[in-house]
């Protein structure tokens, strides 16, 4: 008896495998797939502007990497005792108002080199509102817990993101010829702007995805939004606040996605590392036993064999 229901999922026409980079934008679950993607030692680059929700924010970022447009000091806010940048998640936030401006415009510089020969770009659309500065006019990426008086609250069109889109691809594809763009709809729900207008924002975005992805052939979509709220389908695989997926669900979709998207390759050296990991996660009754000192030997020595196959993964912290 089946307790779900699955669906295909396309496979893409086009691999990734362990000498890919990847930069991960958008929403928390795009950090979920991405520090999965780090334990597993394949190379990303994770939000450079910190966790961002809606496509314009994400547009706005990818376009300050493109053409390296760093901020200035008059860029920042102070508030609640931070310099602050409306662009940027608040683990930027800094009581310094250098420090907090250097330490933004080193990740603008780095994703502007990361991303000129990166090989696929993962963008996750999180919600459709956008929230406005009413004194300065501009979007912005995170309110920074501001009052909410101080935001002009808008739900972007389909159109508007389509539009917004098919020119920051053509931008993309000119700064990075080789790039595949994959992009994905966020299962986690904005309840907070209400439960219908959470379906009407996850509708548009999953609609405009749609024509986006028709644009080219190096654009992909991958369904993580049907897969946790279709194919699972149960609040068990989500926390306790039932609103993020739990790390069954996250798992789940990771491996959905590595069979869709990774080359055969990959998926065999990604069950060697996984080997690896869970022999570090081990914890010994004894750890001066002769059991336990063979142990570490084997693992050793399947890790140095590793390294010698393949030298651009780092092992170093795993032998350590």
């Amino acid at each position: 008896m089946d307790f779900h229901l699955s669906f295909p999922i396309k496979f893409f026409a086009q691999k990734l495998n362990y000498s890919h980079k990847s930069l991960f934008i958008g929403s928390c679950f795009a950090e979920n797939i991405c520090d999965l993607m780090n334990t597993y030692k394949f190379k990303v680059v994770q939000n450079p502007h910190g966790i961002l929700y809606n496509p314009a924010s994400i547009a706005i970022a990818l376009r300050r990497y493109i053409n390296k447009k760093l901020l200035q000091e008059a860029d920042l806010f102070y508030f609640n005792e931070c310099w602050n940048s409306p662009e940027h998640h608040s683990r930027f936030s800094n009581k310094d108002r250098q420090n907090c401006l250097t330490t933004i415009n080193n990740k603008i510089s780095s994703s502007n080199i990361f991303l000129r020969d990166c090989d696929w770009l993962f963008i996750t659309f999180g919600s459709s509102y956008v929230y406005k500065d009413k004194q300065t006019g501009e979007m912005v990426g995170n309110c920074h817990k501001r009052p909410q008086q101080a935001f002009t609250k808008l739900m972007l069109s389909t159109s508007e993101v389509i539009l917004d889109y098919t020119q920051l691809i053509q931008e993309i594809t000119e700064f990075n010829r080789n790039i595949k763009i994959v992009f994905t709809i966020s299962p986690v729900r904005h309840i907070r702007d209400g439960v219908i207008e959470n379906s009407l924002s996850k509708a548009r975005l999953i609609e405009a995805v749609h024509e986006l992805v028709k644009l080219k052939d190096n654009i992909f979509y991958f369904p993580a939004y049907e897969i946790v709220l279709d194919d699972l389908r149960d609040y068990r695989f989500f926390k306790a606040d039932l609103i993020h997926p739990n790390e069954q669900a996250i798992s789940y979709v990771f491996e959905k996605i590595m069979e869709a998207i990774f080359d055969e390759e990959s998926k065999l050296l990604f069950e060697k590392i996984k080997e690896i990991i869970i022999a570090k996660q081990h914890r010994p009754f004894n750890i001066n036993s002769e059991s336990y000192n063979k142990f570490k030997a084997f693992y050793e020595s399947r890790i140095l064999q590793l390294q010698l196959k393949h030298p651009n993964i780092k092992f170093e912290d795993d032998i350590q």
